[in-house]
């Protein structure tokens, strides 16, 4: 795999870290601080999130029976003791890895002792806890994947985790999965693949690079070189080039028939709060894809593990 050397320039910050958030409805006041600087609002409350907005949200994100008037609970709302995350990471384990041909689930497979394909995949989603961020993990899942949701078990202490079964009416396909997932999620969005590991020296902190830059684009990619039409017929293909010293996607599509054009693929998205709705549109067929305009950060190397190793 072609290794890059292309970095993005952007100077984007993640801002302050309840900027980007969205109450759902609260069943009581909503006493809310930012954590780094309660003292300096002098513990404000903040209004009630209104049932008009609850409907707009739900709508949005693709709640089929949004809350009335008389029924105000939302079956994505959080209880009011767990913590509001910064972030929210959508890991979709509901697929079957009919391409992997295991008796087991392909984010399970074993890379070194102890440490398997989905270890490999979350690291860069560790790396925004110990950043001091509160990261949500929406795990997708279905009944064949009982044993990756047990072994999710020994991250319990680092991210607030939420589990979704895969909504059939949504389709089974990863954009089904997304579907399902977006209801629970809050503040900016990644879509981070199980069995898709980034590779590099320095890889681990692109997750929140790529947080920081949606703050300027609204979409960011992380992404690795690639001219093999093979490959990028296999994978979320994107055309990157330079434009104003930042690396932008100038075109995308997954697994196109006709990869000409395309240099790259990429390996996680991020995407603000206010354009997640369009996140399985990503991995759709016959619609435009919104990467188009991302900021792209460029890593060594992407592996995907869709056969045993």
């Amino acid at each position: 795999m072609t290794a890059s050397r292309h970095r993005a320039r952007g100077s984007g910050q993640l801002g302050h870290p309840a900027s980007n958030l969205r109450l759902w409805k609260s069943p009581g006041p909503v006493h809310r601080r930012c954590r780094q600087c309660a003292p300096a609002h002098g513990g404000a409350e903040e209004p009630r999130f209104s049932v008009g907005r609850l409907w707009a949200v739900c709508a949005r994100r693709g709640v089929q029976d949004p809350p009335s008037s008389t029924q105000p609970e939302c079956y994505a709302m959080q209880r009011s003791s767990t913590p509001v995350p910064d972030v929210s990471v959508i890991l979709p384990c509901a697929g079957y890895g009919t391409r992997f041909g295991a008796p087991y689930p392909k984010e399970l497979h074993c890379l070194a002792p102890g440490v398997t394909v989905l270890d490999r995949s979350l690291e860069a989603v560790v790396e925004l806890a110990k950043s001091g961020l509160q990261v949500r993990l929406v795990v997708v899942f279905a009944t064949h994947k009982l044993d990756t949701v047990s072994y999710l078990a020994r991250y319990a202490d680092t991210f607030q985790m939420v589990f979704v079964y895969q909504d059939p009416s949504f389709g089974p396909g990863l954009d089904g999965a997304i579907r399902s997932a977006l209801p629970m999620t809050q503040g900016p969005v990644a879509l981070v693949l199980p069995d898709i590991v980034v590779t590099g020296p320095d890889t681990p902190g692109k997750l929140l690079d790529a947080l920081r830059q949606v703050e300027v684009a609204g979409w960011s990619v992380v992404a690795a070189e690639e001219r093999d039409h093979g490959t990028l017929r296999q994978m979320g293909a994107l055309a990157v080039a330079e434009a104003g010293g930042v690396l932008t996607v100038g075109a995308a599509a997954d697994k196109p028939t006709d990869p000409t054009g395309f240099n790259a693929y990429w390996g996680m998205v991020a995407v603000t709060e206010d354009e997640a709705h369009r996140l399985p549109d990503v991995v759709g067929m016959g619609t435009a894809n919104p990467l188009a305009g991302a900021v792209a950060l460029m890593v060594e190397g992407i592996v995907n593990y869709n056969s045993p190793v």
